[in-house]
């Protein structure tokens, strides 16, 4: 099992529209990648502003097909403009 942790800081006024769109995103990504087998989005509870998403997929291939998707692709475009810092972990299961 591959993981995969993101963290999103987004700019101030723009967090209702970046959870619309990773919502949109979670729900694609389960529904249309079968090696896709979770997406959990949270939110900081002190900063608005900050989400992190736990993702985990059958190995790293499937992670990087997800990254190739058109639904991605749609999501990427719509929180680029939005998004102050990201950062990426990725993670093997023991």
């Amino acid at each position: 099992m591959f993981a995969v942790v993101v963290e999103f800081n987004v700019k101030p006024g723009e967090a209702d529209a970046f959870r619309e769109a990773i919502l949109i995103q979670a729900k694609n990504s389960l529904e249309k990648e079968p090696a896709c087998r979770q997406f959990e989005v949270h939110i900081d509870r002190e900063d608005a502003n900050r989400f992190v998403l736990y993702e985990t997929y059958d190995d790293e291939a499937a992670f990087a097909a997800h990254r190739e998707t058109a639904h991605y692709a749609d999501y990427n475009a719509l929180v680029t403009p939005i998004v102050a810092s990201k950062s990426v972990m990725q993670l093997d299961r023991l």
